[in-house]
């Protein structure tokens, strides 16, 4: 009877211990993270004028805004075309979807030089899509739009493959049973399946964004003007250093921080 009475508090006893594993190597990680970050933005904390002049100079707010600007114009551009695709993929099987499934992935697997490259044959002012668009009086490169296709063509991969995981989720059988009450796809899409699968898609949102902010090689073969935050930082550090370079990393940083929170708290309150 008391080898009974100590099996159950043996086996939680157990499972606690697999978490503590776990843990702690997971928190390797974690430190990893912390500590590079953390080292930038305590020396930085040795020079905070130096902060607070990349705070207040125009270039440099300037070059955050068109970041922050471009990475949202092109995480809606993914969501707009991304998530009907994400649906399409969830739902319907077919010859060749692990065909389209690998293209839409093939950005996260090339070097982004490559991309950029790439991006650049086709968009160039004599490329397959930048002469067209050029007799349009439409240029691409050292662009605004040039920015937003590079940052695009990176993240697009974060939304659709999070939104199909969160279709996925959803029980089929709930969208049968409001076809069969009268609803039509279209309304049974926007009342059951999107809500349902929202936290997942604003998840995918939320990488796609951070993954377009972070944007540096594609960007800067494709449009290096205007000038964006990554190109800034890499021209300030090449030219003077670390100690000209660090202060804007660390204001971005900062900034970006804040609207994660800020969007996961959105995420959260949304669940």
């Amino acid at each position: 009877m008391k080898l009974r009475s100590r099996l159950p508090g043996t086996e939680k006893l157990k499972r606690e211990k697999i978490y503590v594993i776990f843990l702690f190597l997971g928190l390797v990680l974690v430190a990893f993270v912390f500590i590079t970050l953390g080292n930038m933005l305590y020396r930085q904390t040795e020079d905070f004028p130096a902060l607070i002049d990349a705070a207040t100079n125009l270039v440099v707010l300037k070059a955050i805004g068109i970041s922050i600007s471009m990475a949202m114009a092109s995480t809606l551009i993914a969501f707009f075309f991304g998530v009907p695709l994400a649906y399409f993929l969830a739902r319907k099987d077919f010859p060749g979807k692990s065909i389209i499934e690998g293209i839409v992935d093939i950005p996260l697997m090339i070097p982004h030089v490559i991309a950029g490259i790439a991006l650049y044959g086709v968009f160039m002012r004599y490329g397959v899509i930048g002469a067209p668009l050029k007799r349009l009086g439409i240029v691409i490169t050292d662009a605004y739009l040039g920015i937003v296709i590079a940052m695009l063509f990176m993240c697009l991969p974060y939304l659709i493959d999070t939104a199909r995981a969160g279709f996925k989720e959803v029980d089929p059988r709930l969208e049968n049973v409001a076809r069969s009450l009268g609803a039509s796809h279209w309304r049974t899409f926007r009342e059951i399946t999107f809500p349902l699968a929202f936290p997942s898609i604003l998840s995918g949102a939320i990488l796609s964004w951070g993954r377009a902010i972070s944007e540096f090689s594609a960007v800067l073969i494709l449009a290096y003007h205007p000038i964006s935050a990554p190109i800034l930082i890499y021209e300030k550090f090449t030219s003077f250093g670390l100690a000209a370079s660090r202060p804007i990393s660390v204001l971005l940083i900062s900034i970006c921080l804040v609207i994660f929170i800020l969007l996961r708290m959105l995420q959260k309150g949304r669940k």
